[in-house]
């Protein structure tokens, strides 16, 4: 029995047909993978399903019966829950008050505070989420957030449960936790369909998978039982994917970068604890940990953005200071973890944002060539595979993938020979990672000197000569990759290991 059935969508938007002809099935009580590149159709698939966009043909049929889905408040109504991957939290409200909002138990006309705690109570301990109803969002940690969403979607009767990019930001035991409700809500009749790019995590928890190319669906209902990650890989890109790239340095030149005591303190809390650390040409200094430990703040103070309160940065043995535009003369380049907010403008067009930051290098006497413009943009479409229609649509228009390509083709294009690189391949799909990998692991071969900064675990190990972890703003290990094993890492990049990291030689 299906819990649903997506026959012919079809969703044709101004420069891009997204769904041709779609097919998706999901059954009662099965976890269904939905995987697929950028850009090729996941998203707006399971956004049809939750009512947020109307497909242009197609038939939806929700245990049994057609449904013409307008809105999310139908779709909700009909027991379908999605969780998006940027969380939808008020970060002030209590757990219980952004579980009920909208939903809320009231006794006359009067919300109901103490029914909804305890209603909200019972299913936290029914799942064994170890939070608080009336705990503070804020407080909370990422995976904690993520149960939060989980509840909202339960407490409205989700008997269909969308969920998209779920481990993005999440530890190996939060990843574990996860699975377990997953597994649980599976066992209680929930049926589940998660949009992914890992495909590890696929066949740990899946029991069948789709996959969307182009739009298009390329194969569906997939049993994971005799099926591989490179199998899974290949339907996604239609070619052969290398995958989990480990290649170590050869070659460690000099210091490029020397920094020392970076001490930053912000509304009396301490969030950069006397950071030091030296960076050589011919490396790959990983950083690992959970967002939200001071790695934003060390980013903006290594590029500029931000100014220390106590710090001394060298480059080539000189001090470098400034603002970002000091940095990037200098050769610093900066891949930034939030694309939104720090990488684009997402109203400028293609064009200018693969220029943004460097419009100085295409103009003489105040004049832009406009010419060489279009050609060196245009090139670098084409190098690094970014899907637009052209170079003057929006960068707005585009998915979350080519977005991250155009930073980072924009960045790789200067040749910088210090790299400061933050998340560089969240958001983007499988035969993206496997080309910006490379293309990391060839400007380390070529001389430079790469911080790399990943909440990804599988990344930040594969392409790291040396590894450090950092929480609450401080390094609390460093040493080789092969030296931590995920769950060791995991409890280091949670304060639980304490600070006996292992020291790196």
């Amino acid at each position: 029995m299906y819990a649903v059935e997506m026959k012919n969508i079809t969703k044709q938007y101004p420069l891009v047909l997204a769904l041709d002809h779609v097919d998706f099935a999901l059954k009662k009580g099965e976890i269904h993978s939905l995987l697929g590149e950028n850009g090729a159709g996941k998203s707006t698939l399971m956004k049809v399903l939750y009512g947020i966009c109307r497909p242009d043909e197609g038939t939806i049929i929700v245990n049994g019966k057609q449904v013409d889905l307008k809105k999310p408040k139908q779709a909700i109504d009909l027991g379908i829950g999605m969780v998006h991957q940027h969380f939808m939290l008020t970060p002030v409200m209590s757990v219980t008050e952004n579980i009920v909002v909208g939903c809320e138990p009231v006794r006359g006309v009067i919300f109901d505070k103490a029914s909804a705690q305890r209603q909200v109570q019972e299913m936290i301990d029914r799942y064994g989420f170890q939070i608080q109803a009336d705990q503070k969002v804020k407080e909370l940690s990422v995976g904690e957030q993520q149960k939060v969403e989980i509840l909202k979607a339960i407490y409205r009767n989700a008997k269909i449960l969308i969920l998209d990019e779920p481990t993005a930001v999440l530890t190996p035991q939060e990843v574990e936790e996860l699975f377990r409700i997953l597994r649980e809500l599976k066992k209680a009749g929930t049926s589940i369909t998660i949009i992914t790019h890992k495909l590890k995590e696929t066949l740990e928890v899946a029991d069948t998978v789709s996959v969307l190319r182009d739009g298009r669906m390329i194969q569906s209902d997939i049993s994971t039982k005799g099926v591989t990650t490179e199998e899974l890989a290949q339907m996604m890109v239609g070619r052969e994917v290398e995958l989990g790239i480990c290649r170590k340095t050869q070659s460690v030149g000099k210091v490029r970068l020397n920094v020392k005591e970076i001490t930053l303190r912000e509304k009396e809390k301490t969030v950069l604890d006397k950071i030091s650390f030296q960076l050589k040409e011919g490396e790959i200094l990983g950083i690992a940990g959970i967002e939200g430990n001071g790695q934003t703040e060390l980013i903006e103070c290594l590029t500029g953005i931000r100014k220390a309160d106590v710090s001394l940065i060298e480059k080539d043995g000189e001090k470098l200071e400034g603002a970002p535009g000091d940095f990037i003369s200098r050769k610093v380049g900066h891949i930034p973890e939030d694309r939104m907010t720090r990488g684009l403008v997402l109203e400028l067009s293609v064009r200018d944002n693969l220029i943004l930051g460097y419009q100085k290098l295409f103009q003489k006497n105040g004049v832009m060539n406009r010419r060489r413009i279009r050609e060196f943009t245009e090139n670098l479409l084409k190098e690094y595979g970014i899907k637009a229609p052209n170079i003057s649509v929006k960068c707005s228009s585009l998915s979350g993938g080519n977005q991250q390509k155009i930073v980072i083709a924009r960045v790789f294009s200067e040749d910088p020979d210090v790299l400061i690189v933050a998340q560089p391949t969240r958001g983007v799909d499988i035969g993206a990672i496997e080309y910006i990998h490379e293309r990391l692991l060839k400007l380390r071969d070529e001389g430079k000197a790469i911080l790399l900064i990943s909440a990804d675990l599988d990344e930040v190990k594969n392409l790291s000569d040396r590894l450090m972890v950092m929480y609450d703003g401080r390094i609390v290990a460093e040493g080789l990759p092969e030296q931590f094993d995920d769950m060791h890492l995991g409890l280091l990049m949670t304060g639980a290991a304490g600070r006996e990291g292992l020291q790196y030689e």
